[in-house]
């Protein structure tokens, strides 16, 4: 049987060991065939995940000090979980959503294959801090979101990429001055990598998330809030990374929206 995007993306999501699954979403080929017809089954072991780490609440993680090696590193590991579920997000969304454009399913094999990069650089650099992937426990609240939105494609591409990784965007400078104040420069540089191509996946999302409100009759911005409530979504915390925002394709009038709706 001819290898296809989709067929492959739900061969490398069931992969277990983490390195691996990275090395495989690099290695992707963009030019075989994107099988958008084909119909697919769900796996209960979706998704793949080695044994560690030990998945807890994310009430249950300990706050560390970032002076200390283990308060670095568990920062370090907590963003090599979410690009490991990063990973696994855009590979869920190629081979879940059957009918979608070529060019959905090019838009999103380039998300893994860069989210696959992150999590290297960012599994390297733990290691030279003297722990490995595993070596904390952590949470599972963005493959969670991935569980709810599994029937709607609109759902899925508002309440991850719009919302859950839009956060990201948000987060990334108190993270890197959180490193550069440990002294972590090469950690911090790393930061900046994943800030630029985090602000064109979110980009994606909000291209694909709009062409389908347009589809559908939709206005984006009510739609939104219908599903954000719909789906208990997290409600929006600043501060904000506005600029990176509005590079991500979020227009004024949903930045409006943000800063009047944000928890306080």
């Amino acid at each position: 049987m001819t290898t296809t995007l989709r067929r492959e993306a739900l061969r490398i999501l069931l992969i277990q060991d983490a390195t691996k699954k990275a090395f495989e979403s690099r290695q992707m080929d963009a030019q075989c065939a994107d099988g958008a017809s084909e119909s697919l089954h769900e796996r209960l072991e979706l998704p793949g995940r080695p044994a560690k780490p030990i998945l807890v609440d994310h009430t249950a993680l300990k706050q560390r000090s970032i002076s200390t090696r283990e308060g670095r590193g568990a920062l370090i590991h907590a963003l090599v979980h979410i690009e490991l579920n990063a990973i696994d997000l855009a590979l869920d969304v190629v081979w879940r959503f059957p009918g979608m454009p070529r060019e959905f399913y090019d838009d999103w094999i380039s998300v893994a294959k860069e989210e696959a990069h992150h999590f290297e650089l960012l599994a390297a650099h733990l290691r030279t801090i003297g722990f490995d992937y595993g070596d904390f426990p952590a949470h599972n609240g963005l493959w969670q979101m991935a569980e709810k939105t599994k029937g709607d494609l609109l759902a899925r591409l508002a309440l991850v990429p719009r919302t859950l990784e839009a956060r990201g965007l948000d987060a990334s400078p108190a993270v890197k001055a959180k490193l550069l104040q440990a002294g972590d420069e090469p950690g911090a540089r790393i930061l900046d990598i994943i800030l630029r191509d985090e602000i064109r996946h979110v980009h994606i999302g909000n291209t694909w998330y709009r062409a389908i409100c347009t589809r559908r009759g939709l206005d984006p911005i009510d739609t939104y809030t219908k599903l954000a409530k719909a789906y208990a979504a997290p409600r929006p915390r600043g501060p904000f990374n506005f600029d990176a925002r509005r590079a991500a394709g979020f227009d004024e009038e949903e930045l409006s929206l943000l800063a009047h709706t944000a928890e306080p």
